[in-house]
């Protein structure tokens, strides 16, 4: 255990997100092309580009589910057995009290506020070789501002979690940059996930002086390390990143993931199939372990083998959180074969 990293007894993160419900649907190739979609990342829609999808989905079966990144950290986090606080913005809908529900039955502290909107969906399209392209619609979401944020909550959490899809809206970026000057000053730990690389090409500047001047720790996939590093290399991104703050970490897809920590560099292999079923939330359940080994006090090797083993196995299944039976096993694998 590196003597740098601190064991938080009773550890809480607290996350700003977008609470999402999900619906998830399989499509083709014709699909995308059809609806001009670029596979494999996250598109706003508006009211408009929703019901095109919808239309050119009708007849075909939908999952719903309650999602959105942060979130699926939060509750996965949750299953894993550290307290988490999810603050966003749900509607006076009926999704609304679904997902206050669910954040119940999860055990996650909801600070989600009503406002009279819509509460936020994705159409998330799942094509043959598990690539998700996901159209968000924000609706609620896009009103959560600072006066939202909880200030005692955040000053009682080790962690403030949050990632680049937040700053889609300027309500939303009060809000973030509220809590993270508050988690700064109070020296609480900060990480960010820069989520999508179409959000790290609209804001590359702002995220790399985001990550310089507040994050303890950064995460991105290979392409939103190479957005934000102008890098196709995502071993030398890695590298670059980790010279802006203490912990970077780059996905790496099949090829594993990389980890800068206080600029030593840490290959970590790749757990589980390379044959997944539903890659929706893999990076959402990543961060989730990789937090999860952190404020228990792991060191970064051993916190990212639990992010690549949760990635790994959350893949191998549609959905993108655990069931309280699957959450129930990977907790005993993780203690059986990661803890000390």
């Amino acid at each position: 255990m590196n003597a740098h990293f601190i064991i938080f007894l009773m550890a809480s993160v607290y996350g700003i997100g977008n609470p999402l419900i999900d619906f998830l649907c399989y499509a083709d190739e014709e699909d995308l092309d059809y609806l001009s979609l670029n596979k494999g990342t996250m598109l706003l829609i508006d009211e408009e580009k929703r019901e095109s999808i919808i239309n050119r989905m009708k007849g075909r079966k939908m999952i719903s589910s309650c999602g959105g990144s942060c979130p699926n950290t939060m509750i996965t986090l949750r299953a894993l057995g550290t307290e988490t606080t999810l603050a966003g913005g749900v509607g006076t809908d009926e999704y609304g009290s679904l997902y206050k529900e669910k954040l119940r039955k999860n055990g996650v502290h909801d600070e989600t506020i009503v406002f009279d909107a819509v509460t936020g969906t994705s159409i998330i399209l799942l094509t043959p070789d598990k690539e998700r392209t996901m159209n968000t619609y924000l609706g609620a979401n896009r009103l959560f501002d600072e006066g939202n944020v909880n200030i005692k909550s955040l000053m009682n959490a080790d962690l403030f979690y949050f990632t680049g899809y937040m700053w889609d809206t300027k309500p939303q970026q009060r809000a973030v940059t509220k809590a993270m000057e508050i988690a700064k000053e109070n020296g609480i730990k900060i990480a960010f996930d820069l989520a999508d690389p179409f959000a790290v090409g609209r804001y590359r500047k702002t995220f790399l002086s985001i990550i310089e001047n507040y994050c303890d720790i950064v995460l991105a996939n290979s392409e939103e390390a190479r957005f934000l590093c102008d890098n196709y290399d995502a071993y030398e991104c890695c590298r670059s990143m980790g010279k802006l703050c203490d912990t970077a970490i780059v996905k790496n897809g099949k090829h594993g993931s990389y980890i800068s920590d206080h600029r030593k560099m840490i290959a970590v292999p790749l757990y589980g199939t390379t044959h997944p079923v539903d890659t929706t939330g893999a990076g959402d359940t990543y961060a989730a372990g990789f937090l999860y080994g952190y404020i228990n006090g792991y060191d970064p090797e051993t916190s990212g083998k639990i992010a690549s083993y949760l990635a790994g196995e959350i893949i191998s299944s549609l959905g993108a959180q655990f069931s309280e039976e699957k959450a129930e096993s990977v907790r005993e694998y993780i203690k059986s074969n990661f803890m000390k």
